[in-house]
Order: structure tokens, then C-alpha cells, then sequence
């Protein structure tokens, strides 16, 4: 009888104890958070983490899981998403520097930033240190490069091309929660758009604008819808030159070349950084006989930098800021 009591009661306990522990233990895995009927986000059950609960994120086709709360972003490779940072107030936990510092243009959103290496230097063992949960890399990355960036946190390929301009200040607004910011944001540039057309009017129906980036000595033109073309060319509808048309990438011409397109407006990009070795590469162009007969230079219609020379051309900051600039110069 005794025994008969005894083995009941070691029972009791075994199973107490096997209660307590699934009490007391954790569901470690991660739920993501679905859409409703009407395709709203739902946040995931109650009860895991924000560590633990996820969400889908889509962009450009694709779609990426990414935590539920994304607060600690790394920027590498992307100066696309960097400006869009600027737009949208986001301070990332890592960022991009140039000759080893964070340009001005980028001052507003990294004061508390660490240096995850230059633009095309990521520095991976500083990046997994910083414990991200979203990397906002580059298109231009090379796959080995992204496999790596994937291995530490979901990482998105920020993309380059002018035209998903839009794309990619939605997905840094969907990411930090601030849609109705963005949703300001483009609202206002296309508002700023159609005032710029009727300011400007007929006024350069037959005139050639064109924007080239000097580099290392090189004149550089871009295809129609990158770099700033894409503000001139598709959302001011001005006339596209034929060298511009055929450009299929970025693309270096001869000087004399450029000077038988000879625009009529023209917007230089010179930045020092990209000129380390001849800062004075612009100044000695033009004092070139050549330069100086294209009918921009002739009528003082030349414009250097009138946004920071390291925009990208292609991001909600470069539009913006080379709108109201371009407009401003193409009007008088």
C-alpha cells in the first residue's frame, strides 16, 4: 500500500515539473504578421517579440521577410538610399562615407551613423557588429558581395536606375513606418512639376539641355531616363539630343565630340572627390577653344553644381533639389 502511494505521488511531481516547464517556456519561432481582407498589414500574434515576429515586404516583384519593427538599418553601397534617408528623416545605424567621411549633404541623418566603408568597401565584420535588421545594399553589388550582406540581415538591392526612384523611397517609408511622409513627398515633387512646365512654357521647345558629369578628365552623358535626364528629359518633357537617345549606360565623349552636340543649357557635375588627382580638370576644359565655342558657354549658360556634386540624379533629394535649381537657371 505504501509502495502504491509512493510511486503515485513521484508521478504527481514528474508531472508538475513537465507542466511547469511548458509554462514556462518560449516560442521561438518566428510568426510573421499577414494582410487582412483589405490588404492591410496585421500585426503578428500576441505573445512573440518584436525580435521574433516578422513581416513580407515587397519590392520591385520581390518579396522579402524582414522583422516586424525595423529600427536598426545599414546603408552599404547605396548613396540612392542614403539621400532617401535624407528625405524621409531616417538616421541608419551604419552608413556609407566618402574619403572617409560622411559628406554634408548626408549631415542631418549621421550624427550618431558608424562608417561601414566606402561606397564600393563594404566592411563586413563592422556591419555584423552593428547587429542590423534591414541592409539596404546596391544593385550595382556583385552577387558574391550580397550573399554575404544576406548571411547577417535581410538585405535589399537598392536600386540605381532613376526610374524606380518612387520604388525606392516607398520601401525605406514602409520599412521605418513612414508612408505618409513619402506619400507628401511625391505628391508635392509632381505638384512642383506641373508648376515648372507652365513656368517655363514654350521657352525651350527647340533648345538643347543636357547634364554631364566630369570625371577624371572625361565628359560623361547618360542614357535618357538616368542620372538628372530622367527630371529633364520625362518629367520637364524636354527635347532629348540624338548622342543622349543612343546612350545605352553612362558613356565617356571626346570633347569634340560634345562640342557638335553643342547644347544650348548646360549643367556640369564636378565633384572633388571624383577628381583627387586634377582638381583643376574642370578649369583647364574650359580654357579649351573648343569648350569655349559650344553656344552654352558662348551665352553663359553654363551651371556647375547647382545641387551637391555627389547626388545621384535618380533619388527623391536629387529631383527635388535639381528641379527648383534647374528651373530657376532654364527660366531666366
Amino acid at each position: 500500500m505504501r509502495m502504491g502511494m509512493k510511486r503515485a505521488g513521484t508521478g504527481l511531481v514528474a508531472l508538475l515539473m513537465l507542466f511547469l516547464a511548458a509554462c514556462g517556456s518560449t516560442d521561438k519561432t518566428a510568426t510573421a504578421g499577414g494582410n487582412d481582407s483589405a490588404g492591410n498589414s496585421v500585426a503578428a500574434p500576441a505573445g512573440n517579440t518584436a525580435e521574433q515576429a516578422t513581416r513580407t515586404v515587397r519590392y520591385l516583384d520581390k518579396e522579402y521577410t524582414v522583422p516586424a519593427k525595423v529600427e536598426r538599418i545599414v546603408i552599404t553601397g547605396s548613396l540612392e538610399a542614403m539621400e532617401d534617408a535624407v528625405v524621409l528623416g531616417v538616421q541608419p545605424v551604419g552608413g556609407i562615407t566618402v574619403g572617409g567621411k560622411f559628406p554634408d549633404m548626408f549631415k542631418e541623418i549621421t550624427g550618431s551613423t558608424v562608417s561601414i566603408g566606402e561606397k564600393t568597401q563594404p566592411n563586413f565584420e563592422t556591419i555584423l557588429q552593428l547587429k542590423p535588421d534591414v541592409i539596404l545594399g546596391t544593385s550595382k553589388f556583385k552577387p558574391e558581395v550580397t550573399e554575404k550582406l544576406v548571411k547577417i540581415a535581410p538585405t535589399f538591392p537598392y536600386s540605381h536606375i532613376s526610374t524606380n526612384w518612387e520604388a525606392n523611397l516607398r520601401l525605406l517609408a514602409e520599412l521605418t513606418g513612414k508612408q505618409d511622409l513619402a506619400e507628401q513627398t511625391l505628391q508635392k515633387y509632381k505638384a512642383d512639376v506641373e508648376a515648372a512646365k507652365a513656368q517655363l512654357g514654350e521657352k525651350l521647345k527647340d533648345k538643347k539641355v543636357v547634364v554631364i558629369r566630369y570625371r577624371q578628365g572625361n565628359i560623361n552623358i547618360y542614357p535618357a531616363n538616368v542620372y538628372f535626364n530622367d527630371t529633364l528629359y520625362k518629367d520637364l518633357g524636354l527635347p532629348v539630343p540624338e548622342p543622349i537617345k543612343a546612350a545605352k549606360a553612362q558613356e565617356t565623349i571626346s570633347l569634340e565630340r560634345f562640342s557638335e552636340m553643342n547644347p544650348d543649357y548646360l549643367f556640369v557635375q564636378f565633384s572633388q572627390d571624383e577628381n583627387k588627382e586634377n582638381p583643376k580638370a574642370l578649369e583647364e576644359v574650359q580654357a579649351n577653344p573648343i569648350w569655349q565655342s559650344i553656344n552654352a558657354v558662348k551665352n553663359n549658360r553654363v551651371y556647375v553644381n547647382v545641387v551637391d556634386p555627389l547626388a545621384q540624379g535618380g533619388t527623391a533629394w536629387s529631383k527635388i533639389n535639381f528641379l527648383k535649381a534647374a528651373v530657376e537657371k532654364l527660366y531666366q
